[in-house]
């Protein structure tokens, strides 16, 4: 991953205020993948102690449209995705890794894994996702 590419993807998720918002942190990057990490926190779980859906949520189309974006060399928008919350999520913190699967001119298939890490650094999948991302206009340094 060229160095121009990963400051590109940093100044877009710089630029999210959503996500500072919740503390997120844009971890890994690469020509078609994404990490997006978030610090558990009391504000961000729901009333039986789980992190919220939502959260999970957002890390899923926040790392799907990520990995798609990199896939397509430039700014990209979610066309859709669909969430399995498989366990629920309880750990230090909430990981999302996602990959393009396929990629075309326009359009990226892909996928992306939660796992929740305990204290001792224990790895726990708790959903998948995929969805669909579209190129949204504007090219990164790869086009």
């Amino acid at each position: 991953m060229t160095n121009e590419l990963t400051a590109f993807a940093h100044a877009v998720f710089d630029a999210q205020p959503f996500s500072k918002f919740l503390g997120a942190e844009l971890g890994d990057v690469g020509p078609d993948f994404a990490e997006i990490r978030v610090q558990v926190r009391p504000e961000l779980l729901q009333q039986h102690g789980f992190v919220h859906g939502g959260v999970l949520s957002y890390l899923a189309d926040n790392a799907l449209t990520f990995a798609g974006g990199l896939a397509l060399g430039g700014d990209a928008l979610t066309a859709e995705y669909k969430i399995n919350y498989a366990k629920p999520a309880t750990g230090e913190t909430v990981v999302a890794r996602a990959r393009a699967l396929v990629t075309t001119r326009r359009q990226a298939v892909c996928q992306c894994t939660l796992h929740t890490v305990s204290a001792d650094g224990e790895e726990r999948l708790v959903a998948v996702a995929q969805g669909t991302i579209v190129a949204a206009g504007e090219r990164g340094p790869q086009s």
